[in-house]
């Protein structure tokens, strides 16, 4: 088990799964750094890390290429850009990455979030997901998600990121891992 306050939580600070995550980690003494920008909207106000212009553009990703990683279109806005240029920093500061979503059929996980989920394989971090439709955990190993009964969190330093339509199983699936990974 992780020793609490010595622990550091990377997020955004987004409604839902998110701010679930920081709230919790605020609760068990984890540090918290939510990496944010100007104009974004976040639910957390504790650990906020406004980015600069050239540190989002530092970490600027081809719109088109996420697009087709992810086998759908996403937005051209500016906004979309630097959201995916946070997720970015969040998976980067990380040692290991925790994702609430929804697998889907072509192993990406939906919306926004699957950006996560997919540059934590590009970057090789390990990766956990919560997926909500079947209320099973499941990590990334090689080419395809495999189950996991009762994962823990590793690192210190980790990432977490997730859908912003959290629900009742995802907020017990994160209780229910911070209990399993961390110690006073």
């Amino acid at each position: 088990m992780l020793i609490s306050n010595q622990c550091i939580l990377y997020s955004g600070g987004a409604a839902g799964t998110e701010q679930f995550f920081g709230s919790l980690a605020e609760s068990w003494g984890i540090e918290e750094v939510n990496y944010s920008f100007d104009g974004h909207q976040i639910e957390r106000s504790r650990g906020v890390r406004v980015l600069t212009s050239e540190e989002l553009a530092g970490k600027d990703v081809s719109l088109s290429y996420v697009s087709k990683l992810l086998n759908r279109e996403y937005t051209k806005a500016p906004l979309f850009r630097k959201v995916l240029q946070s997720i970015c920093w969040q998976v980067t500061s990380g040692d290991q990455v925790v994702v609430v979503g929804a697998i889907q059929d072509d192993k990406t996980v939906k919306g926004g979030t699957g950006w996560g989920a997919e540059f934590a394989k590009i970057c090789n971090k390990p990766l956990l997901v919560f997926d909500q439709p079947n209320n099973t955990w499941f990590t990334w190993t090689e080419d395809d998600w495999q189950k996991v009964l009762d994962p823990v969190i590793t690192a210190r330093h980790f990432t977490a990121t997730g859908t912003r339509f959290l629900e009742n199983n995802g907020r017990v699936a994160i209780q229910d891992i911070f209990a399993r990974s961390f110690t006073r």
